[in-house]
């Protein structure tokens, strides 16, 4: 009856260090955890401010303001049924242009302004973030080739200003 006891503590403490070591693995990982919006439900339901998230769509036609050289640029991110203004200091990615897909992540100031920290842009003519291209196509937007959102995972990066 020993020996059954001792195994059956044994295994209880066992199980106790791996609750522990799995609940300090999620709580050291909260922070790390960014969240993908697309615009529509950024208004549906905003994310708080302070917030780390990330928020794709196209870049709307006519709204990029500013020179975007390191002095900090303006512009807005769209669904095509919402819209999100992007306030960023850095040097954009060379694909960055009107009418293309990004990925920005950030945080929303008070004002509701999401401020960039990073943006990134699409790879080629054919590749969509996955995650813009599905919120576009819940949207009812795009009904772009599926293996062209899905064939590229490499994203250009503009490296945020330190």
């Amino acid at each position: 009856m020993r020996h059954r006891n001792r195994r059956l503590a044994t295994i209880a403490l066992a199980a106790l260090v791996l609750v522990a070591a799995v609940a300090l693995g999620l709580f050291a990982m909260r922070d790390a955890v960014v969240f993908f919006y697309s615009p529509s439900e950024i208004a549906a339901e905003p994310p708080q401010a302070g917030e780390r998230v990330r928020v794709g769509g196209l870049v709307l036609e006519n709204s990029i303001d500013g020179p975007g050289a390191g002095d900090g640029v303006v512009f807005v991110i769209t669904d095509r049924v919402e819209d999100v203004v992007v306030a960023y200091v850095g040097i954009l990615p060379d694909l960055f242009r009107e009418g293309q897909g990004v990925i920005a992540e950030g945080r929303f100031r008070e004002d509701g302004v999401f401020q960039a920290e990073t943006v990134l842009a699409k790879h080629d003519e054919r590749y969509m973030p996955p995650e813009v291209a599905d919120a576009l196509r819940d949207a009812g937007l795009w009904e772009g080739d599926e293996d062209a959102a899905a064939s590229d995972q490499a994203d250009v990066t503009a490296p945020s200003p330190q």
